[in-house]
């Protein structure tokens, strides 16, 4: 078998594409983020707290098995095409048929409808997920650098971004447009069933441009296979390795922050501008422009992050984007009565989300770095896979938050708010994620004392000990 020889810095592909299938995926899972509480109470006819609860019960089981995905990555024998790139083929195709069951009301018995919903969300949740983790962990894969890993972090974010920006515009005038030849009730079935397709095809978009970064089973020499095997952990080795170095709990609490700001403010977003603001006859025009203006500023902040982790640091960038979603959150909240200033508050904050999304990823990637150099063991998959665990709380408190707001604002299907009762909706939409973001941007400064010279020193030796195999 010839050798395999890696590439060595980024292509101009990897520089411009890669994160083209986290577009995908933000468009197909947007319409879970914006619509799947709104499709409950109002497409499906389940009630707040059915919805809720239907939430819950999947958010739950999808966020106690975020910590396997990255142990099946690591656990297991590599594939075809490499350890983490060949899942980029393996499992997506499966999820857009199960993605759009989770939109279906297949019983007028809400005990069974909603029972078939959370079996289709798990299910959809756990294939994808696969591929979600796989995808973050090529960052460390592809990057041997800070540099390369902001980069190629930051171009994900701005991609994530732009699948953003697209459901703006193709979000609920695509869904209403399938309505109108599968029915009003099943038009979110049907977009998330197509938008399903489109992350299948830019996910593969990432295997084809990825290819030379990531050594394939097939190809492999015999010092490289043992290297893989020396690189398999175990479950307890990999728990223990959790324990020894807390750093990664503690990014991965400060980073839940963020995936707040991602669900709990995007599915309480059609709530605030139909029933917090003064005239909700403009919730279509509120609700289109709101997504527009932050998928926009979105791209903006992740495009940002790159030049800001290589200006400072990735920590320095990590607490300008915790900092500045807080201040901005904060000021949702306390300016809500006017839907203008609310408006462009938002839109600040999702800058500074556009950033953390591409500067959290760089907090994991050095933290592998760090960790390997230490264990002489690559926990990639492990510790890259880890995001998932903040990102599956975050679903499980959009449902909890949301469903406790509106049941505390006394929420009822067409009533109008009045007054200071509008302050309700603003709660989901931005105090509660701004307290998040403030209890992040203090861990990180507390606990995260690592340098961009520690990981450059680390990465040396690393690099030392492979050449010496």
């Amino acid at each position: 078998m010839a050798e395999f020889k890696r590439k060595e810095g980024l292509t101009t592909a990897v520089k411009t594409f890669y994160g083209v299938g986290d577009g995908g995926f933000v468009l197909m899972s947007n319409v879970e983020t914006f619509y799947f509480m709104k499709c409950m109470t109002n497409q499906l006819g389940f009630t707040a707290t059915e919805a809720g609860v239907v939430n819950s019960v999947f958010s739950i089981v999808d966020a106690c098995l975020s910590w396997v995905y990255g142990m099946i990555l690591n656990g297991t024998r590599p594939k075809k095409y490499g350890r983490y790139r060949s899942w980029l083929v393996i499992i997506p195709w499966i999820v857009p048929f199960l993605f759009a069951f989770q939109f279906l009301r297949l019983s007028e018995n809400p005990t069974v409808a909603g029972a078939i919903i959370a079996i289709a969300a798990i299910v959809s949740h756990f294939c994808w997920n696969l591929c979600y983790v796989a995808n973050n962990t090529m960052v460390s894969v592809i990057g041997r650098t800070p540099e390369e890993r902001g980069v190629v972090a930051s171009g994900k974010a701005l991609w994530n971004n732009v699948g953003s920006l697209l459901f703006s515009y193709l979000g609920l005038p695509f869904a209403t447009l399938l309505g109108g030849i599968v029915g009003e009730k099943n038009q979110f079935a049907a977009c998330a069933f197509v938008l399903g397709i489109v992350m299948v095809l830019t996910y593969f978009v990432h295997f084809k441009i990825s290819d030379g970064y990531e050594e394939p089973e097939d190809e492999a020499t015999i010092q490289a296979k043992k290297l893989a095997e020396q690189n398999k952990m175990s479950v307890g080795q990999m728990f223990a390795m959790l324990i020894k170095h807390p750093i990664v709990i503690m990014i991965m609490i400060a980073d839940l922050a963020k995936w707040c700001v991602n669900f709990v403010t995007k599915g309480a977003a059609a709530y605030f501008w139909e029933y917090g603001v003064a005239d909700p006859s403009k919730y279509t025009q509120y609700q289109t422009t709101y997504a527009l203006l932050t998928s926009i500023a979105g791209i903006l902040g992740a495009y940002c992050a790159r030049y800001v982790v290589k200006k400072v640091s990735t920590r320095l960038a990590v607490l300008i984007s915790l900092g500045g979603m807080a201040v901005f959150l904060l000021g949702v909240y306390f300016l809500y009565s006017s839907a203008t200033t609310v408006m462009i508050c938002i839109t600040l904050a999702f800058f500074f989300y556009g950033m953390a999304l591409g500067s959290f990823p760089g907090l994991y990637a050095d933290t592998v770095v760090m960790i390997t150099a230490k264990e002489g063991k690559n926990p990639s998959g492990w510790i890259m896979g880890l995001q998932n665990v903040p990102l599956k709380i975050g679903v499980f408190l959009r449902g909890v938050i949301i469903a406790a707001s509106l049941n505390a604002a006394h929420w009822t299907k067409g009533v109008v708010f009045e007054g200071a009762e509008r302050q309700g909706m603003a709660i989901p939409f931005g105090l509660v994620p701004a307290i998040f973001c403030i209890v992040g941007f203090v861990l990180i400064l507390v606990a995260y004392k690592t340098t961009k010279e520690d990981v450059a020193k680390a990465q040396a030796e690393i690099d030392a000990r492979t050449e010496g195999k």
